[in-house]
């Protein structure tokens, strides 16, 4: 049966409002804050430093609006209430009024992106809101940085879209946990330290175990990614994108 030419301009109209809101989605505009410290290892603010210009060029080619502080009491409801994402990339908040204005922001349906040192907490006593956010508590480290091979856990979350099943990393501290993340109920682990690459480290090693490294708590918009130490982290492109992926995912791309 042929169409009439009102059944095929409707046909049209819908196919054309389809295309439009999938381009919108795609495009949807969201806006990022970073935050950075200076006084900080200097491995960390090397990573910071390339991180900041690695991210100014993907707003750019992505179309968000990415801004920068190094002034943590911006970590406050007025400027937080801006922003859609916000990322820690070498340090984490230390007065109890900026711990708060994080944890109220994360309640009520904002989106964070922590690197290596943010995630950094050996008691959780430090606290207790963050650990059970993160899901686990800083045990050990692997020194001096090295590459490892890092095995995707879930190839079909839309943060490792593209991923191979395992890449080789470049040269970063890798932390283990306590508790496993894993084992933590609301912990989805995106990447793994692959067994091939213990021992890893000569002064301090890991010897061994289920070590993640990129996990999100499924009850936040949440990613941590143990990557993020020293100079060497965006020399691998498959990694680049899947650090300039975990920014878009957050902002509700994809």
């Amino acid at each position: 049966m042929s169409k009439t030419p009102a059944l095929r301009f409707q046909i049209l109209i819908a196919v054309f409002f389809a295309a439009a809101m999938t381009a919108f989605a795609q495009d949807k505009p969201f806006q990022v804050l970073a935050f950075y410290s200076t006084n900080v290892e200097q491995d960390h603010v090397d990573f910071a430093m390339q991180a900041l210009k690695f991210y100014a060029q993907a707003a750019e080619r992505d179309h968000f609006t990415f801004r920068s502080t190094s002034n943590w009491n911006d970590l406050n409801p007025e400027v937080l209430k801006q922003y859609q994402v916000v990322v820690w990339l070498d340090d984490f908040p230390s007065e109890p009024a900026q711990r708060e204005a994080f944890q109220a922001y994360m309640e009520h349906g904002g989106a964070w992106l922590g690197f290596h040192i943010s995630g950094y907490i050996d008691r959780r006593e430090t606290w207790p809101w963050f650990a059970d956010f993160l899901g686990a508590v800083f045990y050990g480290n692997s020194w001096p940085p090295l590459p490892a091979t890092l095995d995707i856990d879930d190839p079909a979350s839309p943060v490792t879209k593209g991923l191979p099943s395992h890449y080789l990393s470049p040269a970063n501290e890798w932390y283990s946990w306590k508790p496993d993340p894993r084992q933590t109920p609301y912990i989805k682990v995106l990447m793994t330290l692959d067994p091939s690459n213990y021992p890893l480290g000569f002064k301090d090693t890991l010897t061994g175990g289920d070590i993640p490294v990129t996990w999100t708590n499924t009850k936040y918009k949440m990613i941590y990614t143990n990557i993020g130490h020293g100079n060497k982290i965006f020399t691998e492109p498959l990694q680049n994108s899947f650090i300039e992926n975990i920014l878009l995912r957050l902002g509700g791309r994809g």
